[in-house]
């Protein structure tokens, strides 16, 4: 903890993650208004005392919305990953610990998905399942399966050929004690980094899936379908619209970018060492 306080980036990415999953948690007790009660007497108005960060086409408060719409993006980020990192690792695992025909064909699956852009694959995977909230959870999980896989199977490799793993094996341990008690453990630090920065990609995949109609449906509050409906007014001068919730996604994929390098840094000791 004191060398991760010592890197100030990731002491404020630390800051920003705990801000916002504070503001997810409070945003009911905290917002002003309703996030979808509509007010059409005050709809396009620009920051107030009244209202912070002003109001939508249909007089709704971005302030309100931009805070409620923060438990969709965090919960989604966590379930996201959840996903890619419980099937993931596993295979992963799997595939560079036994090896074989089932290795190959694990890994050359991964390989069809990574060669598929990031945001089309999540795009098409969540089309086929129809657009929603569950959907696009899903379709970013499947997306960063491929990541963890590979991860995992690199640090598997490498550990299978300890001297601890031999002798394991020498004194009769299953192999699936090893990859369990061994091999998965010592393998877990950079998969916490790549946990920290999956958040960040799941987060901006998700709300651009939202901007794209494919994620969350209307009226719910998400920050990418909030920067979709507001596009339309930017030419028109009602830029607060889609900067607010657009400083949101900024400001909590920056929080978990600065977090896994500031991980990275303070678990590798490599690392650890260049920087004395």
């Amino acid at each position: 903890m004191k060398l991760f306080l010592r890197n100030k980036l990731a002491t404020l990415g630390l800051v920003l993650i705990i801000a916002w999953t504070v503001v997810a948690v409070v945003a009911p007790l905290i917002a002003p208004y309703a996030p979808d009660a509509t007010e059409l007497d005050a709809k396009l108005q620009s920051p107030s005392a009244a209202h912070w960060f002003g109001t939508d086409q249909f007089g709704r408060d971005i302030l309100s919305r931009v805070l409620h719409a923060s438990q969709i993006s965090i919960w989604t980020g966590l379930i996201a990953v959840a996903i890619s990192f419980f099937i993931g690792v596993p295979l992963g695992g799997i595939a560079a610990y036994y090896g074989g025909w089932l290795g190959n064909l694990i890994m050359r699956i991964m390989d069809i998905f990574l060669a598929f852009p990031s945001l089309i694959l999540a795009m098409a995977i969540a089309a086929a399942m129809g657009p929603g909230l569950i959907s696009a959870m899903i379709a970013v999980g499947i997306v960063g399966i491929p990541e963890f896989a590979r991860l995992m199977y690199s640090q598997t490799i490498y550990l299978k050929e300890r001297e601890f793993v031999e002798a394991s094996l020498s004194i009769g341990v299953r192999n699936r004690t090893i990859l369990m008690r061994h091999i998965f453990p010592n393998a877990l630090a950079p998969l916490l980094v790549r946990i920290t920065l999956g958040m960040g990609f799941a987060i901006l995949t998700a709300a651009s899936l939202s901007f794209l109609g494919l994620g969350v449906k209307p009226p719910l509050a998400e920050w990418g379908a909030m920067i979709s409906d507001g596009r339309e007014y930017i030419i028109t001068g009602e830029w607060w619209i889609v900067t607010f919730p657009g400083l949101a996604i900024a400001t909590t994929i920056l929080g978990f970018n600065l977090l896994g390098d500031g991980l990275r840094d303070v678990l590798d000791p490599r690392l650890r060492t260049s920087r004395k």
